[in-house]
């Protein structure tokens, strides 16, 4: 019986082992997608405890112990904070066979050197022995990002955002790049006129811009979007149930736009439109800027009216959606390529349904102009564990490329999420050496181990347009 988490865990072969352990393990991470607060890395933050670490905003956790029986006074309520590390820790055990329980122990291992399992009976020493950790400038956020060895970070930031806390992190001469992804998710707000007046009126504070029609919107956009580009964004992002490709006119946007800043409500064909609309600018402006423009799609958000209206969006009380998303894909990425103004693409999907469906269609639209240009993103959300990594692996590498896959990434508020990467790496690594073991693909250690080099660091580091260097060491 091997004991839980080892160092070969998950590796279930000798060459499983030699691939993680001699070329995975070292990798540096380029953290291209992520939810971290900017102003936490500007502010280099030391955590009070193990709970503001941990807990905090992390809504996997948060839906576990729902699941678990735990009154929410303990979760996101006035507990104190030590009162809901221990309601973790009494969650934790029944957590087997969800990825949580690995990550977990994983994170207590890798970042404070914890081997104990999380449990009531030893809560009260790890919140003390991870407390006082974290309670030193040796754990401060910028150093656990060291710890990592992560070479770069992109969080997710809205066009009106003023970048600050990214200036100030460049500012500060910290040597691992922080850089913000253009996500204008609130800006395509079809359904609510009352929040896209809202917004509006935000972006003319934030751009001294005059808007009173469809032409002024986009011109404030566009200088969010330029601001950004000098700012070292080289990520657009969009959060969507599916892309929008509805044929439009111009007219019709235009009429939109007005009636929503009116505060009439559009019908379902008109919001389509619009959001088409605008997806199609969006997409121009990362094409003619060099950009990398990713796609989220699949999510049924807030689904709990009453917790998003008592605690707001990403709480825990989102799921999969079943959207269909194969003929708008396919029409939007033909439009642009088309047009020869198809960007570098990365298409998430949140249903596992559509496994085959991305797979196929990354391939429909890469162009010779670079390895890899439309890329189906790593098993993302409910998907990024043991079964979605394998399954999204492997349909990529029946249908497509896996030696050109850009790899994993965290999408993480927490800073205590980077062993994901490790996860991910030793998965990886397993599936290449069962199928050496098996025959499948040739006992040649050299060449897989630089395509597992490749897949957790270099094609990432190659496949954007980084204004900085990266480099290993």
């Amino acid at each position: 019986m091997k004991p839980f988490l080892d160092g070969d865990f998950l590796l279930q072969s000798e060459s499983a082992k030699q691939l993680y352990h001699d070329f995975a393990a070292s990798m540096p991470i380029i953290d291209y997608h992520c939810h971290l607060s900017p102003r936490e890395i500007a502010e280099d933050r030391i955590f009070e405890n193990l709970t503001q670490a941990w807990l905090q905003g992390d809504h996997y956790k948060w839906r576990a112990m729902r699941i678990q029986g735990v009154n929410e006074e303990f979760i996101t309520g006035n507990a104190s904070d030590q009162e809901k590390f221990l309601r973790w820790a009494e969650t934790v055990p029944y957590c087997l066979r969800n990825p949580l329980y690995h990550w977990t122990h994983l994170e207590l291992q890798r970042y404070f050197g914890i081997d104990r399992l999380l449990s009531p009976e030893s809560a009260t020493d790890i919140y003390r022995h991870a407390t006082e950790k974290l309670n030193s400038r040796e754990y401060s956020v910028r150093n656990l990002l060291r710890r990592m060895n992560v070479k770069m970070v992109c969080t997710t930031d809205d066009p009106t955002d003023s970048l600050e806390y990214h200036q100030k992190i460049g500012e500060s001469g910290f040597e691992i790049p922080v850089l913000p992804a253009f996500r204008p998710d609130a800006a395509m707000n079809s359904e609510n006129p009352t929040l896209f007046r809202n917004y509006v009126l935000k972006l003319i504070k934030v751009t001294g811009y005059s808007i009173k029609n469809f032409e002024d919107y986009v011109l404030a956009l566009r200088t969010r979007h330029d601001f950004f580009h000098h700012q070292g964004c080289r990520l657009s992002d969009h959060g969507l149930e599916e892309i929008y490709a509805e044929d439009f006119t111009e007219s019709e946007i235009k009429s939109s736009f007005l009636f929503l800043l009116s505060g009439k409500d559009l019908d379902q064909n008109h919001r389509r439109k619009f959001k088409s609309a605008l997806l199609k600018i969006f997409a121009y402006w990362d094409h003619e800027r060099g950009w990398v423009q990713q796609f989220h799609l699949g999510g049924m958000r807030n689904n709990n009216s009453r917790l998003y209206h008592k605690l707001g969006a990403d709480t825990g009380s989102d799921s999969i959606g079943d959207y269909a998303q194969a003929r708008s894909l396919s029409k939007f990425l033909d439009g642009l390529d088309r047009e020869n103004k198809l960007a570098r693409t990365i298409i998430y999907n949140l249903n596992p349904a559509d496994n085959a469906v991305m797979a196929a269609m990354i391939g429909n639209f890469c162009d010779g102009s670079v390895p890899g240009k439309i890329q189906w993103g790593s098993a993302w959300w409910f998907l990024d564990q043991k079964d979605g990594m394998i399954s999204q692996l492997n349909s990529l590498s029946n249908m497509g490329l896996l030696s050109r896959f850009v790899g994993m990434l965290t999408d993480s508020r927490s800073f205590l999420s980077y062993p994901r990467h490790e996860y991910f790496r030793r998965i990886l690594c397993d599936l290449f050496g069962t199928e050496i073991n098996n025959g499948e693909i040739p006992n040649d250690p050299a060449w897989v181990g630089k395509i597992i080099q490749d897949i957790c660091f270099h094609n990432a580091k190659n496949y954007f347009d980084w204004p900085y260097s990266i480099t290993e060491g």
